[in-house]
């Protein structure tokens, strides 16, 4: 667990004036690591200085007494905070970050011992990051709200209700959800930190979930979720006197969505994220993937954890980070609309055929930059020039890419049309204002000054002429006066006494002292041959020099503020433009991934088809190829249902380890979520009715954490499949009951099938190495049997990874454990083993095979020496037999002579 911060003990002696505050912030946020400002560091100190030292690899030290003993102290440095905030965030800590509010002239005014001012500006948690360094270009950084009504449900049972934010770009849905589902929308959301009312953790069934979530769950007290106010505090935030005109929302997705904005300007403290109005999603609206069928099909990450081997990295061919994240969203969240699937795969099929055009529009996609982070940090007055410029370049793209596609030789599909609409509204006068403002080379913070391009502001060019060239400046003064006074030895020179000053020789003097330069030139010293004057002009010269670095830095965040005005005042355009890009973006990059790897447009619609012909493994095909290996061998499957039924067909699929089984069932749910993202598909036709819930179940795993054993999680994602597939579901299960023993697992296996197949009726694909259960398909008329192909050779297995018809008699495993490298001794005992038991189990199914068995070859000899031997009946007739080439008839009249012998010698 991780370590809270202790408050320290207040009591006794006083602590310095400067400790003293530090205490008193502190006490403030008991909950969070410190980051407390002086000058160039965040010291951090007591507990919070040894959490952070230990966490961060950073040295503590000592500063001063408190109550007699050593204070602890670490600290970072201020222009290097991003790196170790990321790494305290990943830790699950939370940062309160307190800043200097005054300046520290002013605490002086107050007195020599005043301690400047210093309060909270901003708590840092995992769900409320913004800064770039900080957050994953490609990832959305969620952080969602949980809400519970109780007894409301149509059953009576609990609803529950999600509200997600991601303030970095400001993207806000709701949803409704119900308890059994919850899981599964968590783990299409991937929030980085989950907000929930502080009685779930006691309550019996929510809290053991809550509680082995891997994502930080953060309590609050009931108030953030309060009903009767929340409908208020939306409208507050987005100024609306009703929430009307932002949509119909229940009142306990207002509740998620009141106590997600309340923890927004909690943790923001003055600032206000410029959050868009929030989009509720309609139930059922997206295919419902649980999140053990996320890790099984590996779709974001693979199982250890990595981007590298998933689906996500197989098909992103984005070139921007918007791109990705909108990419990574619709793969989280595939559609079950068949119209809105329609829409995306026409903008695909449009990119396809326009290829020319499709690599002219990457070209600038790719340099465009991240407009909706830019535009937050902007909002949240952490941006920089950087910012600034990163909203220019993006109107540039969206300009640009109006006239690429405006001009297009074809139609242009309905999204891309809408896509150019919202490019087409961009704000010109402001791209050309940030143009001409902002100069090339741009400075990531806008305290380092330099930022606005010469000639763009008048006072402000003459005041770095005045600080950067005061030298420039002074000479040409000086030769202005020599001209004016016909002095041709006048030299404007500087010490620290006075200042700036004129010199003439002592002759010359006399004559600026007289009346036709009255008041002009005022006598400030004599010396011996010299005189020494001033000017008011000179002096106000010396004025700015001395504060032109202060005044340009001034003029320049003026400038800065201006502008930032005109970007907030078009936030609502400049949203719409990024999400266009977007759009544009994974239309392009999906159309690359077609083309490139010869994928197929799927026909998707609401009935219960589902037909593949020569479908792939989008994942393990590219590995394939990357690494040098053979061609990945296409398999068709049809689950379709028969005819008008309701219901899809199950496939039952039998064969040996290594041959392909669990590769063919994992490639028909990647194929059905592409399709429903909008996505050409790895095959060379694909009919796919919508597919409500996908479910997978392939591999196995413990879960000690839980206490659960493998065949324990094996029989909870079983349970979970059984209790919510639907016959629009598409089920994928492989080796159901194999951790337990043989006939506990055929029975449950074999119940299993029973179930899907009679209540269930969903379309299925079933993997096992249990023979028996192929006998099914002679009672349930839509289960069919399938197998994978392999041949032997001189005693080898040889895997051709076809799936046709028909059932498996043999699971090869030892071969395949051959292949795998065990000792020969043993595989060769391992054949003897084998040979015995199918003997015995020909013999005498229900015998006990401790007993028959013996576990070396010394024990057969000497079981042998005292059990008599067993004359075979039929074993010398059988030898003579070749079934291979034997026809019907003979194999027939073969089995009668068999059975005359066993009589004969019984």
């Amino acid at each position: 667990m991780l370590e809270t911060a202790r408050e320290p003990d207040i009591s006794a002696p006083r602590p310095t004036p400067m400790m003293e505050q530090y205490i008193e912030i502190k006490a403030a946020n008991p909950d969070s690591l410190l980051f407390y400002r002086m000058g160039d560091f965040y010291e951090m100190f007591f507990n919070d200085a040894e959490i952070a030292s230990r966490a961060l690899g950073i040295t503590l030290t000592k500063r001063g007494k408190h109550l007699g003993e050593d204070i602890p102290m670490c600290g970072v440095p201020v222009h290097a905070a991003n790196d170790y905030l990321q790494k305290l965030i990943s830790l699950g800590h939370r940062v309160a970050v307190c800043e200097q509010t005054e300046d520290p002239a002013e605490a002086k005014k107050r007195g020599g011992k005043s301690v400047v001012r210093r309060d909270v500006v901003r708590l840092v948690t995992p769900g409320t990051l913004t800064e770039e360094t900080l957050l994953e270009a490609g990832r959305n950084n969620f952080l969602a709200a949980i809400a519970r009504a109780r007894g409301v449900g149509a059953d009576g049972g609990d609803r529950l209700a999600i509200a997600w934010i991601d303030i970095s770009t400001g993207d806000f849905r709701l949803a409704e959800t119900e308890p059994l589902r919850l899981g599964a929308d968590l783990a299409r959301i991937d929030p980085r930190e989950i907000l929930v009312p502080d009685s779930f953790f006691a309550d019996e069934a929510l809290g053991p979930f809550f509680r082995g979530l891997p994502t930080p769950v953060t309590p609050l007290p009931g108030a953030f979720f309060d009903g009767s106010t929340a409908a208020a505090r939306l409208a507050a935030y987005f100024k609306v006197g009703t929430l009307d005109g932002l949509g119909s929302f229940t009142r306990i997705e207002l509740s998620a969505a009141a106590a997600a904005l309340a923890y927004v300007e909690k943790t923001q403290i003055s600032e206000r994220p410029p959050l868009s109005r929030p989009i509720r999603e309609s139930e059922g609206a997206v295919m419902l993937v649980d999140a053990a069928t996320r890790a099984n099909l590996e779709l974001v990450r693979t199982l250890s954890g990595e981007r590298r081997g998933s689906l996500l990295a197989a098909i992103d061919r984005t070139v921007t980070g918007p791109g990705s994240r909108l990419l990574a969203e619709r793969l989280a969240s595939p559609s079950t609309d068949p119209a809105l699937i329609d829409r995306r795969l026409d903008a695909v099929a449009f990119m396809v055929a326009e290829g020319g055009l499709r690599t002219k529009v990457r070209e600038v996609l790719s340099a465009a930059p991240d407009l909706a982070r830019a535009l937050s940090r902007l909002s949240l007055n952490r941006g920089g020039p950087r910012d600034l410029a990163a909203i220019r370049f993006g109107l540039d793209a969206a300009s640009r890419l109006v006239a690429m596609l405006s001009a297009a030789d074809a139609e242009l599909a309905d999204d891309l049309a809408d896509a150019v609409a919202a490019l087409a509204d961009a704000p010109r006068d402001l791209a050309r204002e940030l143009a001409g403002a902002l100069a090339d080379e741009l400075p990531l913070l806008k305290r380092d000054g330099n930022f606005v391009r010469v000639g763009y502001d008048p006072d402000l060019d003459e005041t770095r002429a005045l600080r950067d060239e005061s030298r420039q400046v002074i000479a040409g003064l000086q030769g202005a006066y020599a001209t004016e006074t016909e002095i041709k030895a006048l030299k404007i020179r500087h010490n620290n006494v006075l200042g700036y000053f004129i010199e003439v020789p002592q002759q010359h003097g006399e004559r600026l002292l007289g009346a036709e330069f009255a008041g002009r030139y005022i006598h400030r010293q004599t010396m011996a041959g010299a005189m020494r004057f001033i000017t008011t002009e000179l002096a106000e010269l010396e004025a700015k020099i001395a504060s032109a670095g202060d005044r340009s830095l001034a003029i320049e965040l003026a400038i800065f503020d201006a502008l930032l005005g005109h970007v907030i005042a078009a936030s609502e355009q400049i949203r719409s433009i990024g999400a266009a890009l977007a759009a544009i973006d994974v239309a392009s990059a999906l159309a690359v991934l077609a083309e490139g790897e010869n994928y197929c447009r799927p026909h998707v619609d609401r009935s219960l088809a589902f037909a593949i012909e020569g479908g792939r493994h989008p994942v393990v095909e590219q590995a394939l190829r990357r690494d040098g290996g053979a061609a990945f061998v296409a398999n068709a499957s049809d689950l379709s249902a028969p005819g008008e039924g309701d219901a899809g067909l199950i496939w039952l699929i039998t064969g040996p380890n290594m041959a392909g089984k669990s590769t063919f069932l994992r490639q028909n749910g990647l194929i059905a979520i592409l399709a429903q993202i909008g996505a050409f598909v790895p095959a060379t036709s694909a009919h796919i009715g919508i597919v409500d819930r996908l479910f997978s179940r392939v591999g196995a795993a413990d879960d000690l954490a839980r206490g659960r054993s493998t065949f324990m999680v094996e029989m909870v994602e079983t349970a979970a499949i059984l209790n919510q597939a639907t016959n629009r579901s598409l089920v994928i299960l492989d080796e159901i009951g194999r951790g337990t023993a043989t006939f506990d697992g055929l029975s449950i296996a074999w119940a299993a099938i029973e179930h899907l197949h009679e209540v269930n009726r969903s379309r299925g694909l079933f993997a096992t190495h249990y023979h028996e259960l192929t006998a099914l398909s002679q009672r349930l008329d839509r289960l069919e049997n399938a197998t994978v192909r392999v041949k032997e050779w001189n005693g080898d297995v040889v895997f051709l990874h076809e799936i046709v018809p028909g059932a498996a008699d043999r699971s090869y495993g030892i071969q395949v454990a051959k292949l795998a490298g065990l000792p020969a001794s043993v595989v060769a005992r391992a054949r003897d083993v084998l040979s015995h038991l199918e003997e015995t189990d020909r013999k005498s199914p229900a015998a006990t095979l401790i007993d028959d068995l013996p576990l070396f070859a010394a024990a057969v000899a000497k079981q042998a020496s005292v059990a008599p031997a067993v004359e075979d009946p039929v074993g010398p007739a059988l030898d003579g037999l070749n079934p291979d080439e034997m026809t019907p008839r003979e194999a027939l009249e073969a089995l009668y002579r068999l059975k005359a012998v066993r009589a004969q010698k019984a």
